[in-house]
């Protein structure tokens, strides 16, 4: 489980004990023992859900870029922008390859969305289509789903083909 699952996992559990505390103490199985039991249960669904989303999100990139036939590691020709916000909340980074072969070709390139602590929050596949020879061609990476918190996007696997 991440950090930042971790984090918003404790901070669902710590709010329901809170609420809780409020109502009274009770360690007989009474409302205060099952609230609690409930808000942990709660809060275990989150991060659950959390770590299932990216398990999928990973899977999705493995299956795009082993789909890639005859590609070569083009990560040095490939360079992320500064990481920003969509209109719906969803982080980006612009991506930049530069095509150094001779004829036209298309990259596929993995990148990584993390939090502060260096936690990976996302993963996903940008495909750059048809770069001509010696020229540039750009795409936007977009995050799976809002992510909460400062977010720098790393780059994972490029590929040209």
């Amino acid at each position: 489980m991440s950090g930042q699952v971790r984090r918003s996992a404790t901070a669902a559990v710590l709010a329901a004990l809170t609420a809780v505390a409020g109502s009274g103490c009770s360690d007989d199985g009474g409302p205060a023992s099952d609230a609690a039991s409930k808000a942990a249960s709660a809060a275990a669904s989150v991060g659950s859900r959390a770590a299932e989303g990216l398990a999928s999100a990973t899977a999705e990139a493995k299956r795009r870029l082993d789909s890639v036939k005859g590609g070569v590691d083009a990560k040095k020709d490939v360079k992320l922008g500064a990481t920003g916000t969509d209109d719906r909340g969803r982080s980006t980074v612009t991506v930049t390859a530069d095509n150094t072969a001779d004829t036209k070709k298309s990259f596929a390139v993995q990148v990584d969305f993390r939090d502060a602590g260096g936690n990976l929050l996302d993963v996903v596949v940008v495909t750059i289509p048809d770069v001509a020879a010696g020229k540039s061609g750009t795409a936007t990476a977009r995050s799976t789903h809002k992510l909460a918190g400062p977010v720098t996007a790393g780059l994972g696997t490029a590929l040209r083909y």
